[in-house]
């Protein structure tokens, strides 16, 4: 059937991924379903401890309020990250997944590092590795992730980023130590392709579900019931 005379193509569907735990804002936009190979906008300000005061003008910079019905999808990282970023960041695409009735896709920050961490560390061990993640904190000992790099380069998280104020005993288990150093530019973009991924394989993406990570001691992770 020939299309009508004068009729304008539909704005395609949008994807959206926001990062906010660390001292720089990321988010990126990308069409939906995301291929991998489409180009994404990509956008990364520093903002410390102001973030609030910029994070609803730069998604309007990004992406006008008048195009947010075009969103089908949005992915957040859930941390560990700042407390007051990373809470900041899970609201607002809570807000929105909510309002515009979309699926919404949390990911830790943790694991989007060892994603990304993933194909370098496979040229070195080709059989697979594990990875432990360390992130040194200011005031109050360490943060330590634990994830299983596989051979075809999958990732699957071992242990949960979790809050130890003593160094941890010394254990038969070789893993591989690294900084948790979070690349703004490149994790959000390793974010849409989790959510891509999620999608794909029929997750709801419910926005309840999406809460931010704040690692704990075991003495201090409430008793399970």
């Amino acid at each position: 059937m020939a299309s009508a005379v004068g009729a304008q193509p539909l704005d395609p569907d949008l994807a959206l991924a926001i990062h906010t735990s660390s001292p720089e804002l990321a988010m990126a936009l990308a069409p939906f379903p995301w291929s991998g190979d489409t180009p994404v906008s990509v956008v990364c300000k520093a903002t410390g401890k102001g973030l609030a005061n910029v994070l609803h003008q730069e998604l309007l910079t990004l992406l006008p309020a008048s195009q947010w019905g075009r969103l089908a999808a949005l992915a957040v990282a859930t941390g560990p990250g700042g407390f007051t970023g990373t809470r900041l960041g899970v609201v607002l695409a809570r807000t929105m997944a909510q309002n515009l009735h979309v699926p919404l896709f949390g990911c830790g920050s943790f694991v989007l590092m060892a994603r990304r961490l993933a194909q370098q560390l496979l040229r070195e061990h080709p059989e697979g590795c594990a990875v432990q993640l360390e992130q040194t904190l200011r005031k109050r000992g360490w943060i330590r992730g634990r994830y299983r790099i596989t051979a075809r380069g999958g990732v699957q998280e071992c242990q949960a980023p979790q809050l130890l104020t003593t160094p941890a005993p010394a254990e038969e288990f070789p893993w591989l130590h690294r900084p948790a150093v979070v690349e703004p530019a490149t994790d959000v973009v390793e974010l849409l392709r989790v959510l891509t991924e999620r999608h794909a394989l029929g997750d709801p993406g419910r926005w309840q579900g999406v809460l931010p990570l704040y690692p704990a001691t075991a003495a201090e992770r409430p008793q399970e019931t």
